[in-house]
């Protein structure tokens, strides 16, 4: 076994795990790509992962997980502290004591005729002073070779972290894949996160959501910075000069497709161009200068198949072209390829479907690919990549923008009136859900900042880390804070705004804002765009002016009524709300 460290943190907390699980052979995995091609030969050869058409899809696999394995599981997900107030009502608290005897109990002996593959690697550019490092125990090819492509890894990353104690430990067990014993638990206070019983993407690359927003909120409200579930995207203006802006969203929203955004033709002529920092997850710090700087802390995207194509977003389709991991998607063995629902209208007639079965996809009515089929591809892959991605002083950001799905109550966009008020605004989004689409009660889902399912701690106590962070920043030189909808609907239940790549119209409306060039007037909610404001060029028969002025419409009576739900949200945090967030629902009130 090549050791890859003399961390004395590092060596005796994995010989302490080798004892508990007890694996045939122990793995450093040091980031080669020697190393790397010879597992991805040992995961084809015990039938892990299937290699694709090396032609058509170079460097790319395929990789079924258990028909029982195939989202994130929420309500297994765990944050365990030592009292359920510090993991506040919106997570499922479990005391650390109780929660590691458990998952010992479980993940005893586990490796037993398996080898534990030792994952060293760092979120965010190797020696940014934004980056953290993390050390992955797992006994999945499959998990290693997803992390090689989600984080960066290897013997540098060690070398960067030296001696230092300050580093995520993070155990995976496949164990049995038993869903009954299936468990994601983080602890904040302990930089430590344990999944078992799950090969699946999201509950298992434990750089992901579970370190580059669970563990990193907790972190980051301890040391003053912020970890949030947010795409970055630069937009360049016909000058040259590029404005960067943190976006978040609820699960399906759009959120990957506005990372990726190609502006519409009347803005492609004028020499506007978008560029993708990240597509999900931003930390974010202060500047020397007082200004807010974000990096992406992922190397790779971890994006939904279905849906995904030429239309909707050609440059995510562009990224799986090569060095790629598709999850639980057709298998066209016809020319080895693979396909999934709404990539194209040419289903296979010879394929075998996310389950394992033959499949012919111009008879079957049941789905290929999973619905939450996925593909693991390189950033670097993406056409519009920003120049920045590597930057390891992150770039500026202009601009935070919040949103949802509200068919009536939220205008296309509006401003909130300064920070505090932008942070009430993210605390109280949600998005109007159907039990049919997603398996909740109809309603609105509050969804604070899309980070309720992420947040490692009590959510009043990120409400009062926002509000701090903005009391720091230079007030000149803050983000101005907004919220969009793209999914206002008309009496006849359609959506009036074409979305995709208009957005850009509205994020243009967003800038110049920023720039002090946009005019706007003042509502009982925000600043909504002035007539004239938005940009229509070439979309005039789509969004007549009458329409756009419905969109922006703020009425009075809905929002009377949503202030009644965002009192009941409040009343789960009790006395530990901000009151500044129970003064701005008072002057909403007010305005109303």
């Amino acid at each position: 076994m090549k050791v890859l460290t003399e961390n004395k943190s590092v060596l005796s907390w994995i010989e302490d795990k080798i004892s508990l699980v007890k694996p045939d052979s122990v793995v450093w995995i040091d980031g080669s790509e020697e190393q790397l091609n010879d597992l991805r030969a040992q995961s084809c050869e015990i039938g892990e992962i299937i290699k694709l058409n090396e032609e058509k899809l170079p460097g790319c696999y395929l990789h079924r997980t258990a028909v029982n394995d195939v989202a994130r599981v929420e309500h297994r997900t765990f944050i365990c502290t030592p009292t359920k107030d510090e993991a506040g009502p919106t997570n499922n608290w479990m005391a650390p004591d109780e929660a590691y005897n458990m998952l010992y109990d479980i993940a005893r002996d586990s490796y037993k005729g398996r080898t534990m593959y030792v994952i060293p690697y760092s979120m965010g550019p190797v020696g940014s002073r934004f980056s953290k490092v993390g050390v992955e125990l797992t006994d999945s090819i499959y998990v290693v070779l997803n992390m090689a492509i989600m984080t960066r890894i290897g013997k540098d990353v060690l070398d960067f972290l030296g001696d230092s104690d300050d580093w995520v430990r993070g155990l995976h067990c496949k164990c049995e894949i038993d869903e009954e014993k299936r468990y994601i638990c983080q602890f904040p206070q302990d930089n430590t996160i344990i999944s078992v019983n799950s090969g699946y993407g999201g509950n298992v690359l434990l750089g992901k959501k579970c370190f580059a927003l669970r563990i990193a909120s907790y972190q980051g409200r301890k040391e003053g910075w912020m970890a949030e579930h947010m795409l970055i995207l630069g937009i360049e203006n016909p000058k040259g000069e590029i404005r960067y802006i943190c976006a978040a969203f609820p699960s399906a929203c759009g959120k990957t497709n506005l990372a990726m955004l190609i502006p519409p033709e009347a803005y492609k002529k004028k020499g506007y161009k978008v560029w993708c920092v990240g597509d999900d997850i931003a930390w974010m710090r202060k500047g020397e200068d007082g200004r807010l700087y974000a990096i992406n802390p992922e190397n790779g995207f971890f994006g939904v198949a279905p849906g995904t194509n030429m239309k909707s977003n050609p440059n995510a389709l562009a990224s799986t072209k090569k060095d790629t991991i598709f999850t639980n998607v057709v298998h066209n063995l016809d020319d080895n390829t693979v396909w999934w629902e709404g990539l194209d209208k040419n289903p296979p007639e010879n394929g075998i479907e996310w389950k394992g079965n033959p499949w012919n996809g111009k008879q079957s009515e049941a789905a290929g690919a999973n619905p939450n089929s996925r593909f693991t591809a390189p950033a670097k892959n993406c056409p519009c990549i920003s120049s920045e991605f590597e930057n390891p002083a992150g770039v500026p950001i202009s601009a935070i923008v919040f949103g949802g799905r509200r068919a009536k109550l939220a205008p296309l966009v509006y401003q909130s009136r300064d920070w505090n008020h932008g942070v009430f605004v993210g605390s109280v989004m949600g998005s109007e859900t159907t039990a049919a689409a997603i398996g909740l009660a109809a309603g609105v889902r509050r969804d604070p900042m899309a980070m309720l399912p992420f947040c490692g701690y009590n959510m009043a106590d990120y409400w009062r880390h926002w509000l701090d962070v903005g009391a720091a920043l230079d007030p000149e030189k803050a983000p101005k804070i907004f919220n969009v909808n793209w999914f206002r609907k008309d009496e006849n239940d359609k959506f009036m705004w074409p979305g995709f790549g208009d957005n850009m119209r509205v994020l243009d409306w967003i800038i110049e804002r920023c720039e002090g060039n946009a005019g706007a007037r003042e509502t009982a909610i925000g600043y909504i765009p002035q007539e004239g404001a938005i940009n229509v060029e070439g979309i005039e028969d789509e969004v007549s002016a009458e329409a756009l002025e419905s969109m922006l419409d703020v009425d009075k009576s809905l929002w009377a009524a949503e202030t009644k739900g965002i009192e009941e949200f409040y009343a789960m945090f009790g006395d530990r709300l901000p009151d500044e967030l129970r003064g701005e629902l008072d002057t909403l009130k007010k305005n109303l």
